[in-house]
């Protein structure tokens, strides 16, 4: 992706997008079928796909903020649109990890190895960071960080909820591939 900008560019893919909340509140309701799930699931991540087409081609939001706000400082303007927008608060701060430090373990001889990634802590006290990297064909191993501090986080528990959402999608594409 930074090869499309000289001197390369970051730019952040949204992944909570309308779509994706409305995946997940059907996979919580109990009177939702699987195949409305596996309809709704497509729609989150064809949605996530344009997502990160349009960041990946320059067209995400973050930088574009980002140099606005840059502007605003120089220029010296004070944008009401700008402090609200960045005003908000960051609970979740995720990113992946380069999965060539995940290839260097052998998870069948060591199954108890951690993940070889690192990670960073969360950008609000009642937040989380959590990286992630994607590696071997059936791993993902993350990372997950939060302020003990905090009364709203605990790191163990949404760990567990990370792999109950991951194992319920696996059920359902496990469901919808039988069909």
């Amino acid at each position: 992706m930074t090869r499309l900008f000289r001197e390369g560019r970051t730019e952040t893919v949204r992944s909570c997008t309308t779509e994706s909340c409305i995946f997940i509140r059907a996979m919580e309701d109990p009177e939702q079928t699987n195949e409305d799930r596996i309809a709704l699931l497509k729609k989150a991540t064809e949605r996530h796909v344009s997502g990160y087409k349009e960041a990946m081609t320059g067209q995400g939001i973050d930088r574009h903020l980002f140099c606005l706000y840059v502007v605003s400082k120089y220029l010296k303007i004070e944008s009401p649109f700008l402090q609200k927008v960045l005003r908000e608060p960051w609970r979740l701060s995720m990113s992946q990890t380069p999965h060539q430090q995940g290839m260097k373990i052998n998870l069948v001889e060591h199954p108890s190895f951690l993940s070889g990634g690192g990670g960073f802590g969360p950008v609000a006290d009642d937040g989380y960071g959590v990286s992630y990297i994607i590696c071997h064909e059936n791993t993902i191993m993350f990372h997950i960080s939060s302020k003990v501090s905090s009364h709203e986080t605990n790191s163990s528990r949404f760990a567990d909820n990370i792999e109950k959402a991951m194992m319920d999608v696996k059920d359902l594409c496990e469901y919808a591939k039988k069909k």
